[in-house]
């Protein structure tokens, strides 16, 4: 979907109805009690809800239109099984529903070729985090599913991996004021031997550097350490990581 596009779906999204809590409550509970108008206007006032989870799978070249109409589906499938009496908000529930939904779609539109048998266990796997999902209020554990489909983990987690979709290393997984950190960025690096950069040419070359630039390069290239650990460990965000590393390499580039 393109960054300007206004319509999806027929929809005008600037136009989205929202809801305060207060309102989602009422509506549920009226929709509860059989009443299709708050029934369809619960689902009017979430679609902005929708939009907002296809974001993470427009990159896939999916046709929005079609991750929306199948992130309604979710939405729709969360409001008629949401429970009001626990304590949820449900955005809360709706999401990981409407991400379920969308993977689903994307796994039975996936190229690679996956034995029936194996699609049939991974379906029955996702139906079953389904159902523990409707009756726990959470995303179920690996074990959870496993023990109710009375399977051990592996053939539950193979037949579910045997469905993903492959994720390439340059695929953004979060954007802040135009500073993109890929998939990549999020991979430990622990082959120093292949490291683009050895640790004798940067001695020379980030003499120039502050020295949180200098321990962020050392963390990264020479501890092999995810952009989200060194985070943790300097008190920073990941997005000023990404940033502060990318501005560093840049200047060592010119000097190298």
């Amino acid at each position: 979907m393109q960054q300007n596009k206004v319509e999806i779906c027929g929809v005008n999204t600037s136009k989205l109805k929202t809801l305060s809590e207060s309102e989602k409550q009422k509506l549920l509970e009226r929709a509860k009690a059989g009443d299709v108008e708050a029934r369809n206007e619960l689902i009017n006032g979430n679609l902005r809800l929708v939009l907002s989870v296809i974001q993470r799978f427009l990159n896939r070249d999916e046709n929005p239109d079609d991750l929306f109409q199948v992130g309604c589906i979710g939405l729709i499938k969360a409001i008629d099984n949401f429970d009001t009496s626990h304590n949820v908000r449900l955005s809360t529930y709706a999401v990981p529903m409407i991400i379920g939904e969308i993977r689903r779609y994307l796994r039975d539109n996936n190229s690679l070729r996956v034995s029936r048998s194996t699609k049939d266990l991974a379906y029955r796997a996702m139906q079953t985090r389904e159902m523990l999902t409707n009756k726990e209020l959470r995303e179920p554990t690996v074990d959870e599913i496993a023990k109710e489909m009375n399977l051990s983990k592996e053939e539950v987690v193979l037949a579910l991996e045997a469905l993903v979709e492959p994720v390439s290393l340059f695929e953004p997984v979060f954007s802040d004021s135009g500073d993109t950190i890929y998939v990549m960025d999020q991979v430990s690096d622990h082959n120093d031997d292949k490291n683009w950069l050895d640790e004798i040419a940067l001695k020379d070359a980030i003499e120039s550097l502050g020295e949180r630039e200098k321990k962020i390069l050392s963390l990264r290239f020479f501890a092999g350490k995810t952009q989200m650990e060194v985070a943790e460990e300097i008190g920073i965000s990941q997005a000023q990581v990404s940033r502060l590393e990318k501005s560093a390499l840049k200047r060592i580039k010119r000097e190298v």
